[in-house]
């Protein structure tokens, strides 16, 4: 197995020493697959079956090129980055899999697991925005703190989370692969099951976010303008005359002009209003 050096990322290369890296890599031993066990805290939750494939494929071919990292607990071995690599070699029937075993505390072994993830670009946008969330939750640490660990901007970090707001249903599409996360924030704004009912319209219809924004718009009612209330003495003109002509009486004015309405059932009672305006047709 030749040992590839992979360059690390700007928030990786912060938490791992680059010459703790060179001595670790001196150190690649052969691990029993069966005495290594996932981490709990692993950021990815979905693992693509036809990738995990290909990737089964490739190990079988050429062998692991990567070693994984584990933290050494008690007789067994817990997976800090790597998982992927690990359940393919199970795929695989390896028995052994190249590790570097470090002591790493568990704020860092969860740090780097999203990291190295994130940096690999295997996670999802929701398994992504869920790994930030985790980190932020246990750790106490805020978006800003975050963007930095992971190399990001801090409206992408903000832009991710966001996606945790939307309904479940939505979440998985966008796991699926069937909208992408732009779908999703241009949901965001709409109720549950309006989210839904679009959702089906883009996976139908092929919708681009564009037309989905767009659509949000449309369904956004416009809020109804309040009508300014009315001058107390033109409502008083009304119900004088309201009563007098035993009809509705509306009285519309501005400041220069108005006009007066007055309304009737049918010619009998056009006639009767005309007998009270001493109207002769």
């Amino acid at each position: 197995m030749a040992a590839k050096r992979k360059a690390l990322g700007k928030g990786l290369s912060a938490l791992i020493p680059e010459d703790l890296e060179k001595e670790d890599y001196e150190k690649i031993s052969e691990i029993d697959i069966d005495l290594i066990i996932p981490n709990p805290n692993q950021p990815r939750r979905v693992f693509e079956q036809d990738k995990l494939d290909e990737l089964t494929e490739s190990i079988k071919k050429y062998g692991v090129i990567q070693p994984i990292i584990l933290r050494r607990e008690g007789d067994l071995y817990t997976i800090i980055a790597g998982e992927r690599r690990w359940r393919a070699c199970k795929n695989a029937n390896i028995r052994t899999i190249p590790s570097i075993v470090r002591d790493i505390e568990n704020k860092n072994a969860s740090e780097i697991a999203l990291i190295e993830n994130i940096q690999r670009e295997d996670l999802n946008p929701i398994d992504e925005a869920n790994a930030y969330e985790f980190i932020m939750e246990r750790y106490g640490i805020t978006q800003e703190e975050v963007s930095k660990i992971v190399g990001k901007s801090r409206v992408y970090v903000t832009n991710i989370m966001r996606l945790n707001n939307l309904d479940e249903y939505v979440k998985d599409k966008i796991i699926k692969n069937l909208i992408t996360a732009g779908h999703g924030r241009a949901l965001l704004s709409l109720d549950k099951e309006k989210q839904k009912t679009i959702t089906d319209m883009i996976i139908r219809d092929g919708l681009s976010v564009r037309d989905v924004e767009k659509l949000v718009r449309s369904t956004k009612k416009p809020r109804r303008r309040e009508k300014p209330a009315k001058d107390k003495y033109i409502a008083y003109l009304e119900e004088v005359l309201t009563e007098k002509f035993s009809a509705k009486v509306s009285i519309k004015s501005n400041k220069k002009k108005g006009r007066i309405e007055i309304e009737y059932t049918d010619s009998d009672d056009l006639n009767r209003i005309l007998d009270i305006l001493k109207i002769e047709d």
